[in-house]
């Protein structure tokens, strides 16, 4: 059980982390204030292989559709992609998730939306950012570099997710063999600084408690990394980069309410000072943080 007791012992021990601050920038000429005011991301789906079947729009025009829902109902960013993190999705090829990716966000940009893209693939990275894509979401943690090239060249965003294999479809166990916190710290770290000599300056980081790890698919295990992670995300603060998270579903334990999942995790992710909320459930989250900010 999540008591009182273990925040405040948590705090403790780490108590200038608490204080960190981290770098504010602009966006497509938006500016994100995020020291005192949280952003929130919606999500569209293009492949139907994602599980979350609101997110999935099997069109450009169901796509666009939902992109402006998600604007009404508070996202200031649009992260799409084409091809499923499941395990056991189907890999995509790099045309196919252009043909999808492309019309959609060439659309999005033109009605003056901020768009993300999610992907691992260089062509796809490349086609996306000349189509207007505002941010690069990362999966891949392998040639980082080039990709971080491309950011730079076209004057866009990153998010750097943590991926322990060469990308988000090419992970087996999650190793513990050091404080989770501590890993991602050296990691980010590490890509930070490869980042900014290959000129990109606006990045977030992404802890990506998403992904399916082999040994995380006990639900009880995997939900309690999550909830730690979350609730210690202010020590990755430390870097001077704000912190994306995309939120859980945990649908083993919220059965038929699957779809309060996210909003549950948002309380535990801004306790612990997350930056950015990548959810599916725009509404619900951004009435949970606004809920919160009246105390």
């Amino acid at each position: 059980m999540l008591t009182l007791e273990y925040l405040a012992e948590l705090l403790a021990k780490n108590r200038a982390a608490a204080k960190a601050r981290v770098r504010e920038f602009s966006i497509g000429g938006r500016r994100f204030q995020l020291n005192s005011r949280p952003a929130i991301m919606g999500v569209i789906n293009l492949s139907p292989d994602s599980w979350y079947r609101e997110s999935v729009c099997l069109t450009s025009q169901s796509a666009v559709r939902r992109a402006k829902v998600l604007q009404a109902q508070g996202a200031e960013i649009i992260d799409v992609g084409a091809e499923s993190t499941l395990a056991h999705a189907k890999r995509v090829n790099k045309k196919w998730q252009n043909s999808k990716l492309l019309p959609v966000i060439k659309e999005l940009r033109a009605s003056g939306l901020l768009v993300s893209v999610e992907t691992y693939q260089p062509a796809v990275t490349r086609a996306c950012l000349e189509a207007g894509a505002n941010i690069l979401n990362l999966t891949a943690a392998e040639g980082t570099s080039e990709f971080f090239r491309m950011v730079a060249d076209h004057d866009a965003a990153v998010i750097i997710c943590y991926v322990q294999g060469r990308n988000v479809r090419e992970v087996s166990d999650f190793h513990f063999s050091a404080d989770p916190i501590g890993l991602m710290h050296d990691y980010f770290g590490r890509q930070i600084k490869l980042a900014n000599r290959n000129g990109v300056e606006r990045i977030f980081l992404d802890p990506g408690l998403g992904f399916y790890y082999r040994n995380l698919q006990d639900s009880a295990k995997r939900v309690r990394h999550q909830m730690k992670i979350f609730l210690n995300t202010f020590r990755l603060r430390t870097l001077g980069f704000p912190i994306c998270h995309a939120l859980p579903h945990a649908f083993e334990y919220f059965g038929e309410e699957v779809r309060c999942a996210e909003p549950f995790f948002a309380v535990l992710a801004a306790l612990g000072k997350t930056d950015l909320f990548r959810t599916h459930e725009v509404a619900r989250v951004k009435a949970v943080l606004e809920t919160m900010g009246t105390f």
